[in-house]
């Protein structure tokens, strides 16, 4: 269905369409405009001695409608300064409409006071880059979706799960299937998949310290003996949470434990968590990019640049977005 409803046209050189990269995720800027059949408008991003960050245009973008894309994947601090610094100079160089596609969206998981005196985090990054300029947000998956009300302009968050349901799709999994919540927060996102993939959830229920390291009573809710069980998560930071998930799934009686999600942040020890533990397959998109070390085979990367550019398509040719939210 929504490969049916994909309608990019073959190119866009020599239109008011523009279409520039920072340095969080060249290489799925560059699929981006080949999609849309036109080329990266020209820009340098330089530094300082002292770390300042500079922008130069390397091209008139007056009366452009511009697109940015920018994933604010680590270095965090440094991708989200090159974001505002460079809505600030399309600001003043007189575009039309500055659009900001921020396939990985930062600080999201700070969405809310959890404890007393703690920020909303979450709040101050939108805040910031509507404070800088931007007409429009494009993004995927956010960890929290209430996340679009903390801006006062348009926000279209797109999603990964046809993209990794269709993936899964292709294996021969048989009847044999549970979609797995690592936790009661992402129960609702399961229940997606599991509509997609014709097959039941089970939740994984953790009681007990949050903190790394502590032991947690684990109680696994559903029928996963002998099935293939296919753990869903927006992010995947450590890997810690996954990895012990998997260890719960097969001593309950799973018979084998696949993983999937949409930011692989995949911080700190996770390459090793994943290495060393028993899951199949983990398979994420390139919302965020994996450096050499990270390209182990047990990650399968699938990449989203079709569904940014048709997004950004319907953008630009003033289309419905929402056949891209089914």
């Amino acid at each position: 269905m929504l490969q049916e409803e994909t309608v990019v046209p073959n190119t866009y050189k020599g239109s008011k369409l523009k279409v520039f990269s920072l340095n969080a995720n060249p290489e799925l800027a560059q699929e981006i405009v080949e999609n849309l059949g036109t080329e990266l408008g020209k820009c340098s991003v330089k530094k300082f001695s002292d770390g300042e960050i500079q922008i130069n245009i390397e091209e008139s973008v007056r009366g452009c409608d511009v697109f940015v894309i920018q994933p604010t994947s680590e270095p965090v601090n440094q991708s989200i300064m090159e974001l505002l610094i460079m809505i600030d100079a399309l600001k003043r160089a007189s575009v039309k409409c500055i659009n900001v596609v921020i396939p990985y969206y930062a600080y999201a998981r700070q969405d809310r006071k959890a404890q007393p005196r703690e920020p909303i985090t979450a709040k101050l990054i939108a805040n910031l880059i509507q404070k800088a300029g931007a007409d429009r947000v494009i993004t995927m998956d956010l960890h929290a979706p209430q996340t679009q009300g903390f801006f006062n302009i348009p926000v279209d968050q797109l999603l990964a799960m046809p993209i990794l349901a269709q993936y899964l799709l292709t294996k021969d999994f048989a009847n044999d299937v549970v979609v797995v919540a690592p936790d009661h927060g992402s129960t609702t996102r399961a229940r997606e998949l599991a509509d997609r993939l014709k097959a039941p959830i089970a939740i994984i229920d953790k009681r007990g310290s949050r903190e790394i390291g502590e032991k947690r009573e684990v109680n696994i809710v559903g029928n996963i003996e002998g099935k293939t069980a296919i753990i869903i998560d927006d992010i995947i930071d450590t890997a810690y949470r996954v990895t012990t998930a998997t260890k719960a799934l097969l001593d309950n009686g799973a018979k084998e434990v696949y993983a999937c999600c949409t930011h692989p942040v995949l911080s700190e020890m996770a390459i090793e968590n994943i290495s060393e533990s028993h899951i199949k397959e983990l398979i994420v998109t390139n919302s965020i990019p994996l450096t050499e070390e990270k390209k182990i085979s047990k990650i399968t990367q699938l990449t989203i640049a079709p569904l940014l550019s048709d997004a950004i398509s319907r953008v630009y040719e003033q289309k419905p977005v929402s056949v891209l939210f089914k």
